[in-house]
C-alpha cells in the first residue's frame, strides 16, 4: 500500500522561477504546492536564510499512483535498485515536466523534478483508545525487497543493478 507520494520542485532560487514551477506543480496535481523555505544564508550559491527556494506536493490514494504511472512511463519503468531506500521508499526525478503529459507553455518553461514514494503497510486495529501506544511490530515494518517486488509486481517494472 503506498502510503505517499511525494513530487519535489527545487531551483534554490526564489521569485518568478519558482512560482512557475509552482503552478507546474498544481497542474499536475490539481493541489496547491507548499514551499519550502531556506534555512540558513549560503553565499556561494546566492540563497539568504528564509528565502522560499524550493516547492513540493505530497499526493496520496488513486492520484498518487495515477501520477507515479505518469512519472515511470518517462522512466521506461526502469528504475536503479539503488532508488530503493532501507525503509521501503523509493525515489527518481525526471528532466522535463512536459514529458508527463503536460502542454508546454513558453511563458512557464521547462522544469524537473523528483518523485519520492514512501510505502507502508496498513495498520494493525488495536484497543488504543485507553491512550496507550503501541508500535507494529519487525515483521509490519516495509523492507527494500518489499518495495522492490510491489514495484515490479504493480508496474511490470524492471529493477537494475
Amino acid at each position: 500500500q503506498t502510503r505517499s507520494s511525494g513530487i519535489n520542485a527545487e531551483y534554490g532560487e526564489s521569485g518568478d522561477r519558482l512560482t512557475r514551477a509552482a503552478k507546474v506543480l498544481e497542474q499536475l496535481t490539481g493541489q496547491s504546492p507548499v514551499y519550502s523555505k531556506a534555512r540558513y544564508t549560503v553565499r556561494s550559491f546566492g540563497i539568504r536564510r528564509n528565502e522560499k527556494i524550493a516547492c513540493h506536493v505530497t499526493v496520496r490514494g488513486d492520484k498518487a499512483l495515477e501520477i507515479l504511472e505518469r512519472g515511470l512511463k518517462v522512466k521506461e519503468y526502469e528504475l536503479k535498485r539503488k532508488n530503493f531506500s532501507n525503509t521501503g521508499s523509493f525515489g527518481f526525478g525526471i528532466q522535463e515536466h512536459i514529458d508527463l503529459g503536460l502542454k508546454y507553455d513558453p511563458s512557464t518553461g521547462i522544469y524537473g523534478m523528483d518523485f519520492y514514494v514512501v510505502l507502508n503497510r496498513p495498520r494493525i486495529p488495536r484497543g488504543e483508545a485507553q491512550g496507550e501506544v503501541r508500535q507494529d511490530g519487525y515483521q509490519h515494518k516495509v523492507t527494500k525487497t518489499d518495495a522492490v517486488k510491489w514495484f515490479q509486481a504493480k508496474f511490470e517494472g524492471i529493477v537494475i543493478g
